[in-house]
């Protein structure tokens, strides 16, 4: 008979299958398009700048992502209230897509077609952002900053208007797959991924390091919370160390499920979806959906996770203390996650290109900033932008998950390509907010 403890657990679960939304497959197209002659200076005026994004503030990835766009706002409120960039105020615009590409599809044609946006900024989503990359490049729309670590997002010569923000796939799984071979030995490895380019982008990377420890590989769709089976195939084939990569509800949800069947393999997550005090929530929130109730912090306690921005548990990093004032000044009500720290940090990222443009604005110009490659922090690792490369943060550091849900670094930040190429240490320097000042304050 099972306990008392695992069979709350198998509630938590029930209660988390209300998730609710349709996923799909993260499918890139290949037909290549050059940008058509558009509007340069769409959604500009003399005293304000026009950009939209398509966000999950409802559907399965929407427990943690949908707070992004909320500290995005923040961040350009304080830029506005300073007087904007190059005298121009940010309209921020926020379409919920629901983690559906169809719906992406139909929101981003608004902001482009309707609000006339300048661009499209950080749009959240693999298997949703790949269904507009094309027709974004096609109507010249600069799609900046995407919320995904796709491969397809660093092409240039295809997608010239694309760029990524977070760290790629391949490039991380590079990073975790090293870390697992030098410091896991030995052990059996299974890997859970979702089925689009998340997963086999990542398995790119990985299978550099693990092919040969790799006894198992399984896949999850966003439109099926249900994922038990999937994690007891991986006890089943012995898996002793489980690489996730997986957005915040499926990591909460795999854990869940491994509980309910006493399995207790060593978790290693990606960037995606490692946030301790988004995990957290989810796990508790499922839980008392379910009539349950868990310890969260039982349940992370020694989880291995990567990440490229400074944790928002380090006060004394200079940008955390400066990303903390916006927040407690224009959202103090939001709890400070390492959810919202992303979408705050990729605002300000997008001011920096905005005040490169400078202030005879076009989308020729912001494209040009972001190729200069002057961009420059607040993460720990470099953006790969240049003329060749479109690529966003090109490293990451490995942390663990400490029995109070604090973090400890594990390995220092390395970055590394998204081939074969050697993975080596980051540099330590950064700017600080000082250095890169937006607002003139």
């Amino acid at each position: 008979m099972r306990s008392r403890s695992v069979q709350l657990i198998a509630g938590a679960l029930a209660g988390a299958l209300v998730l609710a939304g349709c996923g799909g497959a993260g499918e890139t197209s290949s037909n290549a398009s050059a940008p058509a002659a558009a509007d340069s200076t769409a959604g500009v005026t003399k005293d304000s700048v026009i950009i939209g994004t398509h966000q999950p503030l409802t559907g399965p990835a929407a427990p943690g992502y949908s707070k992004i766009s909320v500290g995005a706002r923040a961040v350009f409120s304080y830029i506005n209230d300073a007087g904007g960039i190059n005298g121009r105020k940010i309209d921020y615009r926020v379409e919920d897509d629901g983690y559906n590409p169809t719906k992406t599809v139909e929101v981003v044609k608004k902001l482009v077609l309707q609000d006339k946006v300048f661009a499209i900024v950080g749009g959240l989503g693999t298997p949703t952002h790949s269904k507009v990359v094309d027709y974004l490049n096609s109507e010249g729309v600069p799609d900046l900053l995407v919320s995904s670590g796709a491969l397809a997002w660093d092409d240039p010569k295809k997608s010239p208007l694309t760029f990524g923000y977070q760290l790629d796939y391949a490039r991380e799984g590079k990073i975790q797959g090293q870390f697992v071979k030098q410091n896991l030995a030995g052990k059996k490895v299974g890997y859970f991924t979702q089925n689009d380019d998340i997963g086999r982008d990542t398995q790119k990377g990985l299978d550099q390091f693990l092919s040969g420890a790799t006894v198992i590989r399984q896949g999850y769709d966003t439109s099926n919370t249900n994922v038990t089976p999937q994690i007891s195939a991986m006890k089943d084939a012995g898996a002793e160390v489980l690489v996730c990569e997986c957005v915040p509800a499926f990591t909460a949800l795999a854990i869940l499920a491994a509980a309910k069947i006493q399995y207790h393999p060593q978790f290693v997550v990606s960037s995606i979806g490692a946030d301790p005090t988004t995990l957290s929530g989810l796990l508790e929130s499922f839980a008392k959906s379910g009539g349950a109730t868990v310890s969260s912090a039982q349940l992370l306690s020694g989880l291995i996770g990567t990440g490229y921005l400074p944790d928002v548990s380090l006060v004394n990093d200079p940008w955390v203390k400066f990303f903390k004032d916006i927040h407690d000044k224009y959202i103090p009500n939001e709890q400070l996650t390492n959810t919202l720290f992303y979408g705050m940090v990729e605002g300000y990222t997008f001011g920096q290109a905005l005040k490169a443009a400078g202030p005879d604005l076009t989308r020729q110009k912001i494209v040009d900033a972001m190729t200069s490659g002057a961009l420059k922090g607040p993460g720990l690792t470099p953006f790969g932008f240049s003329k060749d490369s479109h690529s966003g943060y090109t490293g990451a550091y490995v942390f663990q998950i400490n029995p109070d849900t604090t973090t400890k670094i594990l390995q220092p930040q390395m970055v590394t390509d998204r081939g074969t190429g050697a993975i080596t240490p980051a540099s330590t320097d950064r700017p600080t907010p000082e250095q890169i000042n937006l607002t003139g304050k």
